[in-house]
């Protein structure tokens, strides 16, 4: 059994054969397209977060709205970039975003990926303290930000403030009991998925990672959750771990599946370079027909390893056809694969 989710990177450009010319247009659609996923039996509405591109970047008030305009759907980041963040703000808007949904959201962050900019986060107002890295600054960040969700206080109130004050040190508002354990961590190496899992959070692995032994992706990724898995149960923590991993999957039902993604199904991994002197591999997709795809499926390990699959969507294509990429592989795809 495995939860099943999409993943948008939420592209809008003014394109004749894009359905999201705007912004807005990839908001509201966004909005529209958990609502149908909700509908269809989806367990996922995750979105991407980048920053200085037209793409979705600030998630919390597209998260809120679909919390407010849904009832049971998990609403997730795959993932934020920590370098960009006020740790304290985004326990605030965190806290708020999750009591509209009822306690849905399944927030990945990470220490982030590469920019359209160069040190974007540098433009926000954040520097590395001494000796430190961006890497590093991240992964602080990440700390202060779980610590301060816990709702513990530890700010001095004011002798004369302007509403009364509960007694002891003051915490963030609004809090949301809960949600510190609903915080993933984006792992592109073992060590920081080994990391994430010292740390008690649950553990998104996308369609990349570093490069660490040359074996194709799915094994990688696969070595990669095992370590996971095993760090969590050395650290002894009350709670199940959870493992996502993401990946392009398309079913070929008709014509126009054939037109879009016919070309992509006998695609292999890619090595390159994602940073300097940092080699990495990027998965394959899978685009077949049903019966073909549940056979390659089934050989890839690392989605057997984990809990939950997050199927990238082409958001640009619209509502109307996204659904229907994602009802395709529900019906035709999934039960072959035990996965509901």
């Amino acid at each position: 059994m495995k939860k099943i989710g999409f993943l948008s990177f939420g592209h809008w450009a003014n394109h004749p054969s894009y359905s999201t010319r705007t912004a807005g247009d990839t908001l509201l659609q966004s909005i529209d397209l958990a609502v149908a996923a909700e509908e269809l039996g989806l367990d996922g509405a995750y979105f991407r977060v980048h920053h200085f591109a037209a793409q979705l970047a600030s998630p919390f008030p597209l998260l809120s709205a679909i919390g407010a305009k849904t009832s049971k759907i998990e609403i997730g980041t795959g993932v934020i970039d920590m370098r960009y963040e006020n740790p304290l703000y985004m326990v605030e808007d965190a806290g708020a975003a999750d009591l509209i949904s009822g306690g849905r959201l399944q927030l990945g962050i990470s220490r982030g990926s590469p920019e359209q900019v160069i040190d974007g986060w540098r433009y926000f107002g954040y520097e590395p303290a001494a000796g430190e890295t961006d890497a590093e600054m991240g992964r602080t960040k990440a700390m202060e930000f779980l610590d301060k969700l816990n709702g513990k206080g530890f700010a001095r109130p004011n002798p004369n403030p302007m509403f009364p004050n509960p007694p002891g040190l003051l915490r963030l508002e609004p809090h949301s009991e809960g949600l510190r354990e609903r915080i993933w961590w984006g792992a592109a190496s073992n060590a920081t998925a080994v990391w994430a899992a010292e740390n008690a959070m649950h553990l998104q692995s996308s369609t990349l990672k570093f490069d660490e032994n040359g074996k194709p992706f799915h094994i990688q990724q696969a070595e990669q959750i095992r370590l996971y898995k095993e760090a969590w149960k050395k650290a002894g923590h009350d709670r199940e771990a959870r493992v996502s991993v993401s990946r392009s999957i398309f079913a070929i039902m008709n014509d126009q599946d054939r037109a879009y993604f016919g070309q992509q199904g006998g695609g292999a991994d890619k090595f390159g370079y994602i940073e300097p002197e940092k080699r990495a591999v990027f998965g394959r997709g899978y685009a077949a027909e049903p019966d073909k795809l549940i056979a390659q499926l089934a050989e890839d390990e690392a989605i057997q390893e984990a809990d939950t699959i997050l199927l990238t969507i082409p958001n640009t294509l619209g509502v109307e056809y996204n659904v229907h990429i994602l009802e395709s592989i529900l019906k035709h795809v999934a039960p072959g694969l035990g996965w509901k």
